[in-house]
């Protein structure tokens, strides 16, 4: 069975389709999911998928493409920067691309730098892998702790120095600590505080319902209130989820 590669290329320059067929030809065992945009139109298409291998065929990284490119760097597996000018690669490693390539493109240093990201991406996938049987959290009790799969957790309430955490078999969890603290740890694992009482896995969320601040109806159909302060960055947050 091929494996599916979501590819991004922004092209400044009219080389994507040379590009794309150069993927297509070296690595005929992937199928290949691509869309080639330029630069002022690619960002509704980040916000809402993460490719696995993003180009940038662009003339040089100046500040438009740094603050483009600022909000998804954590969400994107590697990026290839594809350049005439050794200077202008120097300034893109800097600035925290991972790879790039100098014109005119040569195919065994492209097939070399996609080669490289394929490693990264298929590490990356081991590590996440391995890493979702740690995904737990101890929960303290009066008799010890209780041990939790973060992935059961629906969503976390404060009640002054105390949180109630909600999880998926519809039991309740009173634990002895802030929701800030629980916020911190949490926050890597698409969680997201929606208002000053409610810390809510993203994971779980079933439906956005408009308002001033809007409010999130949850799998355990809790209706939780969104702050209006909150709400600009919930919904960019809610958007990028693919």
């Amino acid at each position: 069975m091929k494996t599916y590669l979501k590819i991004c290329i922004i092209d400044e320059q009219d080389d994507g389709a040379f590009i794309s067929d150069l993927l297509k030809s070296e690595f005929p065992e992937f199928i290949f999911l691509l869309h080639i945009s330029n630069i002022e139109d690619v960002s509704f298409y980040l916000a809402r998928n993460t490719p696995d291998i993003l180009f940038l065929n662009i003339r040089l990284i100046d500040e438009k493409a740094v603050q483009l490119f600022s909000k998804f760097r954590k969400n994107l597996s590697q990026i290839i920067f594809i350049t005439d000018s050794e200077a202008h690669a120097i300034q893109a490693i800097k600035r925290g691309i991972t790879d790039y390539l100098l014109k005119p493109l040569k195919k065994l240093d492209f097939v070399l730098a996609v080669n490289k990201a394929l490693e990264s991406i298929h590490k990356q996938k081991v590590l996440v892998y391995n890493s979702s049987f740690h995904n737990k959290i101890n929960i303290p009790t009066l008799q010890g702790f209780r041990r939790i799969s973060i992935d059961e957790i629906i969503r976390c309430e404060a009640d002054s120095n105390y949180t109630f955490i909600y999880l998926l078999d519809k039991t309740k969890v009173i634990v002895s600590k802030t929701l800030h603290d629980f916020e911190l740890y949490l926050s890597e694992f698409n969680f997201f505080r929606i208002h000053h009482k409610h810390l809510i896995n993203l994971d779980h969320l079933k439906e956005y319902i408009k308002g001033r601040g809007g409010q999130v109806i949850m799998a355990d159909n809790s209706v939780l209130d969104v702050a209006v302060r909150k709400k600009t960055d919930f919904l960019y947050r809610v958007e990028s989820i693919e």
